[in-house]
């Protein structure tokens, strides 16, 4: 095995006012987790899917994902993002010394050309995410006012999957959690290190799904991309 896929589903998702998590609501028909796995199997660099969900959508995630051929384990999450990627890294065969992934299953319409790029970049350094540009005039703001205008040009969006040495990884984490340090993505963990971290190109259809404007969102793009509707 050369690079495994830990899928990050652990989330309640309140935001979503919904009665499950958001990773099993439906969207164009089939589970939000389900999307972001078949990206992940139909990814030719990708040997492996771990799926991370709550304890209570253990049954239902394995039953979900189980055609999946690259289906390695279905595991419960912990209570932050970082204690969830955690469980799926104790998934990894001993002795595995590949790429690992983190995807936010959240996140359902990535594309294999990303995650493909995120493999080669982390091969190639150790450490990459995708990127995307921001369109607004970014202000820092404090007290409720503006206090200065930044350079956009340097700043942009992280999305997921990032990838990394599982080693590296493993390393970063250990830091993190001996630093009592809570982590908004695995790029931090590795900034904390001072490795550098390569940034690849993301996509707008990379977005995460996280309001029901997100969802509402994604579906009005599935049915532009089949034609049922005008653009």
């Amino acid at each position: 095995m050369e690079t495994l896929a830990i899928l990050v589903a652990a989330g309640r998702g309140e935001r979503m006012g919904a009665s499950r998590p958001k990773a099993f609501l439906a969207l164009g028909g089939k589970p939000i987790l389900l999307w972001a796995a078949e990206a992940f199997a139909s990814a030719p660099s990708v040997d492996a899917l771990v799926a991370v969900v709550p304890a209570a959508e253990l049954e239902d995630a394995r039953e979900l994902l189980g055609p999946l051929s690259k289906l390695r384990a279905v595991t419960r999450g912990g209570s932050r993002r970082q204690d969830s990627v955690l469980e799926g890294l104790k998934q990894a065969p001993d002795g595995f010394d590949g790429i690992v992934l983190v995807h936010d299953a959240a996140r359902p319409l990535v594309e294999v050309g990303t995650i493909e790029a995120v493999v080669h970049a982390a091969r190639e350094t150790g450490a990459a995410l995708p990127m995307l540009a921001l369109a607004d005039t970014v202000k820092r703001v404090r007290a409720g006012r503006v206090v200065e205008t930044l350079d956009r040009t340097e700043l942009a969006g992280a999305q997921t999957p990032q990838g990394f040495r599982f080693a590296l990884l493993v390393r970063a984490y250990e830091a993190a959690f001996r630093d009592r340090v809570t982590l908004t993505d695995e790029g931090v963990a590795l900034e904390r290190l001072g490795h550098p971290v390569a940034a690849v190109a993301g996509t707008a259809r990379n977005r995460k799904i996280t309001t029901t404007e997100d969802l509402s969102w994604a579906e009005d793009l599935l049915l532009r991309e089949r034609g049922r509707v005008a653009p």
